[in-house]
């Protein structure tokens, strides 16, 4: 696919200058240059053209913002110039797999001077003499060459940093919780005494009316008893009245 289509469709309905990465790799430049790309991808951040044929990077347009460039395998023989000029923030710079003879080829990034990570794997210039010592000397400013520092340590890995940043985060969470935990259990505390409060309560109220009841219903069988004995002794003062009558 062509480097120009391909551009056009990871823009994905999005306009250039809201684009801040962009891969475009293992499609074709057709002559060798860039293509595709504007000035109007002002944001852009990461750009990778890994394996797209380039010869040259002379059509590369202003990218002020770009912190990383992936142009690795491609055929670029010089021109590093150009990356000073039109990506003046670049940090990171993936040369690797080029056709990079000679340290003067690269002397031109001297000029970027954020520039921190440099790889320049399985360019020719690796072969030459003392080579990771001349790249230092030449380039005081990057930190990293082809994955190491001046004294051979590895670049960090940057998912394991991440990983740490979030165990961080995951630990200041775990300290927020012990720290709240004991308010939560306060709280909870005090909802469960009222609750024991209000089943306490409630379980008087229904003893209380249990009892209210059962006085009811004495004062009710007591009444019955009243009543019955005075229809018992109306009775009997009826009888002595007939008896009464018979004499």
């Amino acid at each position: 696919m062509e480097m120009e289509k391909r551009i056009s469709l990871e823009l994905r309905n999005k306009t250039p200058a809201e684009v801040a990465e962009l891969v475009v790799d293992n499609c074709r430049s057709s002559d060798g240059e860039v293509e595709g790309l504007s000035d109007d991808y002002k944001e852009l951040e990461f750009l990778s053209m890994v394996n797209v044929g380039l010869t040259s990077l002379a059509k590369l347009p202003s990218l002020p913002k770009l912190l990383k460039l992936e142009i690795s395998d491609n055929m670029i023989v010089g021109g590093l110039d150009q990356l000073s000029e039109k990506c003046p923030n670049l940090t990171y710079l993936n040369l690797s797999g080029n056709k990079i003879k000679e340290l003067s080829t690269v002397k031109p990034l001297k000029n970027l001077k954020n520039l921190k990570s440099l790889d320049l794997y399985s360019c020719e210039i690796t072969t030459l003499e003392d080579y990771r010592e001349s790249v230092f000397e030449l380039l005081p400013q990057v930190t990293f060459l082809d994955g190491y520092d001046h004294e051979d340590n590895e670049v960090p890995d940057s998912e394991a940093d991440d990983d740490d940043n979030e165990g961080l985060d995951s630990e200041a969470d775990d300290d927020d919780e012990h720290t709240a935990g004991p308010t939560r259990d306060g709280d909870d505390d005090e909802d469960d005494e009222g609750e024991e409060v209000g089943l306490s309560y409630l379980m008087k109220d229904g003893i209380q009316d249990e009892e209210d009841d059962d006085d009811y219903v004495e004062e009710e069988e007591e009444e019955d008893g009243v009543q019955g004995e005075k229809r018992k002794r109306d009775a009997e003062d009826e009888g002595d009245d007939s008896d009464g009558d018979d004499d």
